[in-house]
């Protein structure tokens, strides 16, 4: 179970109260990075607590790359340029996400995140240090404090609605304001500010800024070439104007750079290698309208045709209307029976006329039916909680009360299937990983893929790593493949 959705809705705050209370408590702060003073309604300690509960949301949700050097290697580069920005003093943090997404994103007060992802797709350590930099710069300028103050004073408040419409969203516990954080979307004159920064946070700190264009240059190839993909980092980041001739202006207009300034790509790409390539199939896989979890040893089934997402949490199916979901997830420190009197002792819950302590599948569990009143609707479904290897697991499926009729028997169904995995094959399945090799003459990418295969297209290959098809690269080179270890 993993990732996250990335949609972003807005909800307005409750009357004009509201709206004057927000008022009354807004201040003119100075921006550390302009200078100007601007209106603000979250001051520097909400901020940080802001980040700080929002930060500990997406660790949870995405997963953090179990590597202590990388975690590392990626903090000593990025703590220098935060001490050296215009806001030293925050609690900055560093962290590389177990998330296939090619992202990056700063929360507010401090925390920096970059996913493996990304980290695949880079080639030089001053690659990396460019983000770093550029999402440094979101922080020191405030970006997010002043997309939030300008929400607030609209009477808007930020949420995450993952797969569901909000009513259904807060019941089933996907629902989230730290991670609406995350998915913000800043304006094109927030990401050329946010590019400047960079730029010279990098410089100051003796990289070549030459590695900011070809970043920005992976990510547009990444972009143009994946059938409609649009790289996570350029979602929330959109582009404003060509990146990399801006940055090339910059490099242009600033002649007082030092010669020989850092690039490092072997220091950077010796830290890629062992990186899990793509979806890790270890934590979850579909196959149709199945699910399939090695790691845990189950799999379900998802009524057909419904809009599936898997979570480091949590698995989830939605129906085409968005109006009925399926949410399987961990319960902790409970068995079945424990599981679900804690689950109609609930204020809102009742037992809808089916209750029984049945096997499913063979394994021990609890099986009702249930409604919920909730502050936006009445909602009817299932609940199954199984024990497996010791383990609970909840599957939750519902939709509105006046739905019921229509969506009864698909959740039933859904929940129903839950089973333990024995398919060999798929028990066994790995993933995908980054390994170096290095070249011992000069050849392009793809005859360097002839004689070092991958389990990826040789176009995707020469992204990764960089380079043109066409071109020859060096004798003595570490350059990445795609594989799966035996």
């Amino acid at each position: 179970m993993r990732d996250v959705g990335d949609r972003v809705t807005r909800r307005r705050l409750s009357g004009a109260g509201a709206w004057l209370a927000l008022v009354a408590v807004a201040t003119c702060a100075r921006n550390p990075v302009t200078g100007q003073r601007e209106l603000s309604l979250v001051s520097q300690s909400q901020e940080i607590a802001m980040g700080r509960d929002a930060a500990k949301e997406a660790a949870a949700s995405m997963g953090v790359v179990q590597d202590t050097a990388l975690q590392a290697y990626v903090t000593s580069l990025g703590m220098p340029l935060a001490r050296a920005s215009e806001r030293p003093t925050l609690p900055w943090s560093f962290t590389v996400l177990d998330d296939p997404a090619v992202n990056a994103f700063a929360l507010p007060g401090g925390p920096v995140f970059v996913t493996r992802g990304i980290l695949t797709h880079m080639n030089s350590e001053a690659q990396l240090v460019s983000v770093l930099g550029h999402e440094i710069g979101h922080i020191t300028a405030k970006h997010s404090v002043a997309q939030i103050s300008r929400a607030q004073i609209a009477q808007i408040g930020i949420s995450a609605a993952v797969v569901v419409k909000p009513g259904l969203a807060r019941f089933g516990d996907l629902a989230s304001e730290g991670l609406g954080l995350v998915f913000l979307k800043f304006g094109r004159d927030d990401e050329t500010q946010a590019d400047g920064l960079g730029f010279r946070y990098m410089t100051a700190a003796g990289y070549n800024p030459g590695e900011m264009a070809e970043m920005f240059r992976t990510l547009g190839r990444l972009s143009a070439g994946g059938g409609g993909h649009v790289p996570g980092w350029l979602s929330t980041h959109p582009d404003p104007g060509n990146r990399v001739q801006k940055t090339r202006d910059r490099i242009a207009a600033t002649p007082a750079l030092a010669a020989n300034l850092k690039v490092e790509r072997e220091a950077f790409v010796r830290h890629t290698d062992g990186l899990t390539f793509g979806e890790d199939p270890r934590q979850g896989f579909f196959r149709g309208t199945s699910f399939l979890h090695p790691d845990m040893k189950f799999q379900l089934d998802f009524p057909g045709g419904w809009k599936t997402q898997n979570q480091m949490t949590r698995v989830a199916g939605v129906s085409p209307q968005e109006d009925a979901l399926v949410v399987v997830s961990v319960v902790a420190n409970a068995t079945p029976p424990m599981a679900i009197r804690q689950f109609f002792a609930q204020q809102g819950i009742a037992n809808r006329g089916s209750f029984s302590s049945a096997a499913v599948n063979g394994l021990p569990a609890e099986v009702a039916s249930f409604t919920a009143t909730t502050q936006d609707a009445t909602l009817a479904g299932w609940v199954v909680f199984a024990n497996l290897d010791g383990t609970t697991l909840r599957l939750l499926a519902y939709t509105t009360s006046d739905k019921v009729n229509t969506y009864d028997a698909a959740l039933r169904q859904s929940v129903m299937s839950f089973r333990r995995l024995t398919e060999p094959a798929a028990l066994a399945v790995r993933p995908a990983r980054v390994r170096l090799v290095r070249t011992t003459s000069a050849m392009t990418i793809e005859e360097f893929d002839r004689t070092n295969p991958s389990t990826i297209p040789v176009a995707q290959l020469a992204l990764i790593n960089g380079v043109e098809l066409a071109a020859v690269i060096p004798a003595g080179t570490l350059v990445k493949r795609v594989v799966v270890d035996r």
